[in-house]
């Protein structure tokens, strides 16, 4: 493979860190009083409430409405957790797999919001592409660390 200043692993060691940072900003844009509160799954079940698929609105009743206080903290724990084993490579592709699927939620919840789609279809493309490029290969702990080969 060539590739312009950089090797094909440390490339995709760069589009692994920027997955990180884009959770991290995730996670920090978040008004933490208000989502702990509840505000944020208050949000998401008004969404949850006009969907358009019956078994995307009984999941949420049935999972994450009994449990807006856990739920909050979930979801803004694991954006963290992604976001910071991404940007420095520890456990990536525990991380990339996780972040796939948390994206994939999202893509299903805000079925009817084509702007975040857009964010979530990215993240979620670029967390494949690094889960089948292996990019903990380059700039990585598991790299320093010998893990996942």
């Amino acid at each position: 493979m060539q590739t312009i200043w950089l090797g094909g692993a440390a490339w995709l060691a760069v589009l692994r860190i920027g997955l990180g940072l884009w959770w991290l900003e995730s996670w920090r844009h978040k008004d933490k009083k208000s989502w702990f509160a509840g505000g944020g799954i208050t949000w998401a079940a008004g969404i949850a409430d006009a969907h358009r698929w019956p078994v995307v609105r009984r999941g949420f009743d049935r999972v994450v409405r009994p449990r807006p206080r856990l739920m909050a903290h979930l979801v803004a724990h694991a954006e963290l957790a992604l976001g910071l084993g991404l940007t420095v490579g520890l456990l990536t592709p525990i991380a990339l797999a996780a972040g796939l699927l948390l994206n994939l939620v999202y893509l299903v919840l805000m079925i009817h919001d084509w702007a975040e789609q857009g964010q979530n279809l990215m993240m979620a493309l670029v967390s494949a592409v690094g889960l089948g490029a292996m990019c903990w290969q380059g700039w990585s702990l598991d790299a320093a660390l010998g893990w996942f080969g």
